[in-house]
């Protein structure tokens, strides 16, 4: 007969790895392994699409990582959000370290000073019928635990939720490189009041998977023309569409934010929690920088396709 302890526990406590099944774990020191042990890797989809910043992965999108973030993505296996979280916040970590993201000796502009502004982690939305069906969109849920993991290694970072659905798309699975080049061109926009956020801090996209490289692509488009001259891609055209579900205000916040909880942790003592105005905390955590645009300086994601990682490539 099994004691009491243990049937309390299979309550609060996941029944199985996410990786592999091995009971009484959220993720076995095995699968631990395989999703961050390795050092994150500059990645390059073939053909690279147009556009696409410099992406990192933390692992090759494979066995024990494939069952990983399938698990949290479809399966609601919301406790492995942390572990996907540390993975991606290395990948930032490697794509802020590269020389690119990092700015050339002799360029124009504050390097150094950029250099010190906070890391803006910008999630690629998941499609709103997505979002309605598995109850949490992954990629945002991902990006607030590698903030907070960034933080807790001295790296200022927040995530902002500036990019929207300006369209539906179809679902990609399927389709090659050029139809999903099609499928997700245009189809995003920077929310309303969003795009001043954008030029207070490095913007480092996010997502949880790259496989083709088209939607990083399209989102580094969208933010790029948000932070240019006013046109007709930018966000005075923004304003005029139908509000919707998606299309919420965005919330920059510095804590972890568990969706749909309502739980929110003490912000870190470095930032003043009595001023809640969106984006007011991301200033005031990159007061050493002083001024300009960095724009998109990289790209970083849990996992990418393992054709992504040839050497000849890097």
């Amino acid at each position: 007969m099994r004691s009491w302890w243990r049937d309390l526990t299979d309550l609060v406590l996941p029944a199985e790895c996410g990786g592999c099944g091995r009971p009484r774990a959220v993720l076995c020191d095995r699968c631990r392994t395989a999703l961050g042990g390795a050092a994150p890797r500059r990645v390059r989809p073939a053909p690279e699409p147009r556009g696409l910043p410099p992406v990192h992965a933390a692992a090759p999108y494979a066995d024990e990582v494939r069952a990983v973030l399938l698990a949290h993505k479809e399966r609601g296996a919301l406790s492995l959000a942390r572990p996907l979280g540390e993975a991606l916040a290395g990948a930032v970590r490697a794509g802020l370290g590269a020389p690119a993201a990092r700015g050339q000796p002799g360029n124009r502009g504050d390097t150094a000073a950029a250099a010190h502004a906070p890391v803006l982690l910008v999630p690629v939305p998941s499609a709103r019928r997505a979002v309605r069906a598995r109850g949490h969109d992954p990629a945002r849920r991902i990006a607030y635990a590698a903030a907070g993991e960034l933080r807790r290694t001295g790296v200022p970072a927040a995530v902002l939720a500036a990019l929207r659905q300006r369209r539906p798309v179809a679902d990609q699975s399927g389709l090659g490189s050029r139809q999903r080049l099609a499928n997700v061109a245009g189809a995003l926009g920077v929310g309303p009041g969003c795009a001043r956020l954008l030029g207070r801090g490095r913007v480092v996209l996010v997502d949880d998977l790259m496989t083709t490289g088209a939607t990083l692509a399209e989102a580094a488009r969208a933010v790029r023309a948000a932070q240019g001259p006013p046109g007709p891609e930018t966000e005075p055209a923004e304003r005029g569409r139908k509000a919707s579900s998606n299309s919420r205000p965005a919330f920059v916040y510095l804590g972890e934010t568990w969706e749909g909880s309502g739980q929110r942790r003490t912000p870190p003592p470095a930032w003043s929690g009595a001023d809640r105005q969106p984006g007011r905390r991301v200033k005031e955590a990159g007061q050493k920088y002083a001024g300009g645009t960095p724009g998109v300086v990289c790209a970083a994601v849990v996992a990418a396709s393992p054709d992504a990682f040839g050497i000849h490539r890097n």
